[in-house]
């Protein structure tokens, strides 16, 4: 697909390009309104494909609960492995799209790979995720960010406490998520492991407080997010912190987005997802 439709979908996911406006320059590239209608499956997600682990695949309990968090009780996502004792917990943080079908399946993916899984909704505040995507997006930008970092740093101590927990907490976001482990590895020094798929680096100044080390996928086409990778990446070698770099070439952001046909890249997705699990299960030694 041209990359120019690929960056034009991106900066109408992550910016203030409203859907109107996103049509008519797709229009442009296409030919026509009738060819970009018909391009946009394609590039949006498409929920209905989420399900690689069944919701009610026979080896998990998984389902929704709350947990206490700084601007009240946080809906989230719970699964972990049926008959599993004491885990190391992970946080999965969702793209800019809310808590939607597609992050409740990666969490079930988590869990069946050994872990006490939980993904919150981070729109909780705002009554949580709605159906409409473009409304969740909107929403998103409207979050009070400290506050948002807070209900995360909640998570920790929620997990950091559970029955079914060994203490342990990592955190994997993806897109908007990436850039909020980051702000989470920032905030809080309990945090014992943050992977980073393609999110927003932190504020290089802010390198200094991170306690956890830190895994980190980025896509090669993805100029927006990679721009902030050299001053980033210098601030952590010269805070001398524990960190592992990954640049996937030639795929794009939202590379392990496996429904978003447009986007995904299978081969990158089981590269970096092989890499996050042994990098979190190293919390357990």
């Amino acid at each position: 697909m041209d990359q120019r439709i690929i960056d034009l979908y991106d900066e109408y996911t992550h910016r203030s390009l409203d859907r109107r406006l996103f049509l008519e320059k797709l229009a442009k590239l296409t030919g026509s309104m009738t060819a970009a209608l018909a391009l946009v499956p394609f590039l949006e997600a498409n929920q209905a494909k989420a399900a690689i682990v069944p919701a009610d695949d026979a080896r998990l309990e998984a389902g929704r609960i709350t947990y206490p968090g700084a601007t009240g009780d946080v809906r989230a996502y719970l699964a972990r492995s049926k008959g599993a004792v004491r885990q190391a917990a992970v946080i999965v943080i969702h793209e800019n799209r809310g808590l939607n079908a597609h992050t409740e399946d990666v969490t079930r993916r988590m869990a069946l790979e050994g872990f006490l899984a939980l993904a919150p909704d981070m729109l909780s505040p705002a009554g949580g995720t709605p159906a409409d995507e473009d409304q969740a997006r909107t929403m998103i930008r409207e979050l009070d960010a400290g506050k948002a970092v807070q209900n995360l740093v909640a998570a920790i101590a929620f997990l950091a406490e559970h029955e079914h927990g060994n203490g342990k907490v990592g955190a994997v976001g993806f897109c908007w998520g990436g850039g909020m482990v980051g702000d989470l590895a920032v905030a809080s020094a309990a945090l014992d492991a943050a992977v980073v798929y393609y999110g927003r680096q932190p504020e290089p100044a802010q390198v200094e407080k991170i306690a956890a080390p830190l895994l980190l996928h980025y896509a090669g086409l993805d100029e927006r997010i990679n721009a902030g990778i050299p001053a980033f990446e210098e601030a952590l070698k010269k805070a001398k912190k524990a960190y592992t770099l990954h640049v996937y070439e030639g795929v794009n952001h939202a590379f392990n987005n496996d429904t978003s046909e447009a986007r995904y890249d299978k081969a990158a997705a089981a590269l970096a997802w092989s890499r996050t699990i042994a990098f979190l299960k190293a919390m357990e030694k």
